[in-house]
């Protein structure tokens, strides 16, 4: 049986290994772990899961209702399908009713021999009358989208943290390829295992950023965790140890693997009043010093993640300093 690793699908359907373990975590995919192989690896029948996960994520169907139709039943896909269509139908209907206001008010400035200005032309009957053919209520102004934006700006921003850091020693390690990130995590996950880590340090922190980032038109990029470690602790090859200063970020959770929200996060402190962006020098290509925490993963690791241990989340980490 020909076994696809995570990096090979990752690349073959474009779609990033992060968003495939997350597949995983929501119950719609499942691979698994064969002797000789580093990473998970996907057989045919999971393979076409992913195809078929794709598809219809184009077709802007949630994930909640691709689950319900892929292990429910005939009826039950009818029925989403039909929803999501009568959506669209009423979408069109909208666009067509908008459509043909624009193309009679245009047609009513051309026509139009008196001189008269736009707004004497717009007669107070004509607008009523051409308003009840509009579908107004399902149409969302420009400025109510706005306004909904800035609020939800508001609404995620409360829940944005200043925290300081602390100085310690970590476990280090970097790779580089087309899914970093599960190969740091496999490095990590087997030596929690292995020296009982989290008996020695049930405080440790696992720490993650892009080294070097991704750049445009590259496939492969690099990923480098940090595990906080008591410092007299030696650590193995190809681990390094390393010591971290420590400093000021400002922390935003989010739900793995929501990544996104990195847009939202680095918008929020361009216009913030008394923080700004501390980031190191870009040159190094590590995200600026920007990091990942992954929350309560090395209890998780310890435990057999994920059958026994915590839903993932994820901790953004933003390095600030006060505005003069």
């Amino acid at each position: 049986m020909y076994l696809m690793t995570i990096g090979e699908v990752s690349a073959a359907f474009q779609v990033s290994a992060r968003m495939l373990r997350y597949y995983e975590q929501a119950g719609l995919l499942e691979s698994a772990r064969r002797e000789g192989y580093a990473y998970r690896v996907y057989d045919a029948d999971a393979v076409q899961r992913v195809r078929q996960i794709l598809f219809l994520r184009k077709l802007q169907i949630p994930l909640k209702e691709i689950g319900r139709m892929i292990d429910g039943d005939k009826e039950e896909s009818i029925r989403i399908l039909q929803a999501h269509i009568r959506g669209i139908d009423d979408g069109e209907a909208a666009l067509r009713a908008m459509k043909k206001g624009l193309e009679g008010l245009l047609r009513l400035l051309c026509e139009d021999a008196t001189g008269q200005s736009p707004t004497e032309l717009m007669r107070e009957s004509m607008v009523e009358e051409w308003t009840e053919t509009l579908p107004l209520k399902k149409h969302q102004f420009k400025e109510e989208k706005a306004m909904r934006s800035e609020k939800e700006m508001a609404e995620k921003g409360s829940g944005i943290r200043i925290v300081l850091l602390p100085p310690c020693t970590v476990a280090a390690y970097q790779c580089a390829g087309d899914a970093p990130e599960e190969a740091a995590g496999e490095v990590m996950d087997n030596f929690i295992r292995s020296t009982g880590l989290y008996e020695k340090k049930p405080d440790a922190r696992l720490f993650g950023f892009n080294n070097p980032a991704p750049e445009p038109g590259e496939d492969q990029h690099g990923y480098e965790e940090w595990l906080t470690i008591p410092d007299d602790m030696e650590v193995p090859v190809p681990l390094t140890k390393k010591h971290f200063p420590g400093g000021m970020y400002a922390a935003y959770t989010i739900n793995f693997p929501d990544f996104h929200e990195w847009n939202f996060f680095k918008e929020w402190i361009q216009t913030n009043p008394a923080y700004e962006a501390d980031y190191q020098d870009p040159a190094r290509k590590t995200q600026g010093g920007c990091m990942e925490e992954y929350l309560n993963s090395v209890y998780s690791s310890h435990m057999g993640w994920p059958e026994n241990g915590i839903d993932g989340q994820v901790d953004l980490l933003l390095p600030i300093k006060r505005r003069k």
